[in-house]
Protein backbone atom coordinates (compact mmCIF):
# COMPACT_ATOMS: atom_id res chain seq x y z
CA UNK A 1 0.00 0.00 0.00
CA UNK A 2 0.91 3.14 -0.54
CA UNK A 3 -0.19 6.01 2.23
CA UNK A 4 0.97 9.73 2.45
CA UNK A 5 -0.38 12.35 4.92
CA UNK A 6 0.28 15.81 3.74
CA UNK A 7 -0.85 19.01 5.38
CA UNK A 8 -1.86 22.12 3.94
CA UNK A 9 -2.45 25.52 4.65
CA UNK A 10 -5.74 25.70 2.70
CA UNK A 11 -9.09 24.64 3.52
CA UNK A 12 -10.96 21.46 2.57
CA UNK A 13 -13.22 23.16 0.41
CA UNK A 14 -9.98 24.23 -1.72
CA UNK A 15 -8.18 21.08 -1.63
CA UNK A 16 -11.11 19.27 -2.65
CA UNK A 17 -11.63 20.93 -5.78
CA UNK A 18 -7.90 20.19 -6.79
CA UNK A 19 -9.16 16.55 -6.11
CA UNK A 20 -12.20 16.85 -8.31
CA UNK A 21 -12.16 19.47 -11.02
CA UNK A 22 -10.61 18.47 -14.07
CA UNK A 23 -8.94 21.25 -15.17
CA UNK A 24 -7.19 21.58 -11.17
CA UNK A 25 -6.15 17.51 -11.57
CA UNK A 26 -4.58 18.47 -15.08
CA UNK A 27 -2.10 21.02 -13.49
CA UNK A 28 -0.97 18.60 -10.72
CA UNK A 29 -1.16 15.03 -11.95
CA UNK A 30 -3.03 14.14 -15.46
CA UNK A 31 -5.11 15.18 -18.15
CA UNK A 32 -8.69 13.65 -17.39
CA UNK A 33 -12.50 13.94 -17.71
CA UNK A 34 -12.82 13.77 -13.96
CA UNK A 35 -16.77 14.15 -12.54
CA UNK A 36 -17.43 14.17 -8.76
CA UNK A 37 -20.46 11.77 -9.58
CA UNK A 38 -20.97 8.23 -8.28
CA UNK A 39 -20.09 5.20 -10.56
CA UNK A 40 -18.71 8.00 -13.18
CA UNK A 41 -16.07 6.47 -15.39
CA UNK A 42 -12.94 8.14 -16.25
CA UNK A 43 -9.63 8.03 -17.81
CA UNK A 44 -6.38 9.62 -16.86
CA UNK A 45 -4.12 10.07 -19.92
CA UNK A 46 -0.27 10.17 -19.42
CA UNK A 47 2.93 8.93 -21.75
CA UNK A 48 3.00 5.26 -22.89
CA UNK A 49 5.83 3.21 -20.57
CA UNK A 50 6.56 0.07 -22.75
CA UNK A 51 9.18 -1.44 -20.25
CA UNK A 52 6.24 -1.95 -18.22
CA UNK A 53 3.84 -2.76 -20.57
CA UNK A 54 1.98 0.32 -20.34
CA UNK A 55 -0.18 2.12 -22.66
CA UNK A 56 -0.62 5.55 -21.03
CA UNK A 57 -4.18 4.91 -20.06
CA UNK A 58 -5.29 4.17 -16.46
CA UNK A 59 -9.03 3.22 -16.24
CA UNK A 60 -11.39 5.08 -13.20
CA UNK A 61 -14.47 5.11 -12.10
CA UNK A 62 -15.91 6.83 -9.07
CA UNK A 63 -16.65 4.26 -6.33
CA UNK A 64 -17.65 6.11 -3.38
CA UNK A 65 -17.95 9.99 -2.54
CA UNK A 66 -18.36 12.69 0.25
CA UNK A 67 -18.03 15.77 -0.42
CA UNK A 68 -14.81 17.56 1.22
CA UNK A 69 -14.43 14.36 3.27
CA UNK A 70 -13.26 11.35 0.72
CA UNK A 71 -13.46 10.29 -2.25
CA UNK A 72 -12.49 6.93 -3.65
CA UNK A 73 -11.41 5.86 -7.72
CA UNK A 74 -10.60 2.43 -9.05
CA UNK A 75 -7.45 2.72 -11.05
CA UNK A 76 -6.77 0.06 -13.69
CA UNK A 77 -4.14 0.03 -16.29
CA UNK A 78 -2.96 -1.94 -18.87
CA UNK A 79 -0.77 -2.86 -22.02
CA UNK A 80 -3.75 -1.19 -24.37
CA UNK A 81 -4.13 -5.06 -26.11
CA UNK A 82 -7.21 -5.22 -23.30
CA UNK A 83 -5.14 -6.80 -20.59
CA UNK A 84 -5.11 -5.09 -17.26
CA UNK A 85 -1.53 -5.01 -15.41
CA UNK A 86 -2.80 -2.97 -12.74
CA UNK A 87 -5.62 -2.91 -10.23
CA UNK A 88 -6.10 -1.29 -7.39
CA UNK A 89 -7.43 1.25 -5.56
CA UNK A 90 -6.96 4.84 -4.33
CA UNK A 91 -8.50 6.87 -1.57
CA UNK A 92 -8.43 10.41 -0.86
CA UNK A 93 -9.84 11.67 2.80
CA UNK A 94 -9.61 15.18 3.57
CA UNK A 95 -9.93 15.81 7.23
CA UNK A 96 -10.07 19.90 8.28
CA UNK A 97 -7.78 21.05 10.83
CA UNK A 98 -7.33 24.72 13.02
CA UNK A 99 -4.84 25.98 10.58
CA UNK A 100 -5.64 24.16 7.37
CA UNK A 101 -6.71 20.75 5.91
CA UNK A 102 -4.96 17.25 6.21
CA UNK A 103 -4.70 15.24 2.99
CA UNK A 104 -4.51 11.42 3.30
CA UNK A 105 -3.87 9.32 0.17
CA UNK A 106 -3.87 5.44 0.54
CA UNK A 107 -3.18 4.03 -2.84
CA UNK A 108 -3.75 0.18 -2.29
CA UNK A 109 -4.27 -3.10 -4.43
CA UNK A 110 -0.72 -4.23 -5.83
CA UNK A 111 0.49 -7.41 -5.99
CA UNK A 112 3.95 -7.24 -4.73
CA UNK A 113 5.30 -9.70 -7.19
CA UNK A 114 4.14 -8.81 -10.51
CA UNK A 115 3.89 -4.60 -9.41
CA UNK A 116 6.56 -4.08 -7.58
CA UNK A 117 8.64 -1.41 -10.34
CA UNK A 118 5.46 0.06 -10.92
CA UNK A 119 4.63 0.45 -7.24
CA UNK A 120 8.19 2.37 -6.60
CA UNK A 121 7.58 4.88 -9.14
CA UNK A 122 3.67 5.55 -8.30
CA UNK A 123 5.45 5.69 -4.89
CA UNK A 124 7.18 8.49 -5.55
CA UNK A 125 4.84 9.98 -8.46
CA UNK A 126 2.17 10.69 -6.18
CA UNK A 127 4.68 12.37 -3.24
CA UNK A 128 6.17 14.40 -6.24
CA UNK A 129 2.77 15.59 -7.71
CA UNK A 130 1.19 16.10 -4.76
CA UNK A 131 3.55 17.60 -2.18
CA UNK A 132 5.63 19.41 -5.36
CA UNK A 133 3.16 20.33 -7.46
CA UNK A 134 0.14 20.73 -6.39
CA UNK A 135 2.26 22.25 -2.92
CA UNK A 136 3.14 24.79 -5.78
CA UNK A 137 -0.06 25.58 -7.29
CA UNK A 138 -1.44 26.36 -4.07
CA UNK A 139 1.85 28.49 -3.04
CA UNK A 140 2.19 27.68 0.50
CA UNK A 141 4.68 25.69 3.29
CA UNK A 142 3.87 22.04 2.84
CA UNK A 143 4.53 19.88 5.79
CA UNK A 144 5.12 16.58 4.49
CA UNK A 145 4.44 13.29 6.29
CA UNK A 146 5.22 10.14 4.77
CA UNK A 147 4.40 6.36 5.15
CA UNK A 148 5.20 3.64 2.30
CA UNK A 149 4.24 0.12 2.31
Amino acid sequence: MIKYNWFFEQSPETVWKFLTTSELIAQWLMKTEFEPVLGHKFMFKTSPYLPLDFDGNIYCEVLEIEPVKKLVYSWKSGSGEGKINVDTIVTWMLIPKKNGTELILEHTGFDDLTNATLYEMMNKGWDQNVSVKMGKLFNTKLQNETTGN
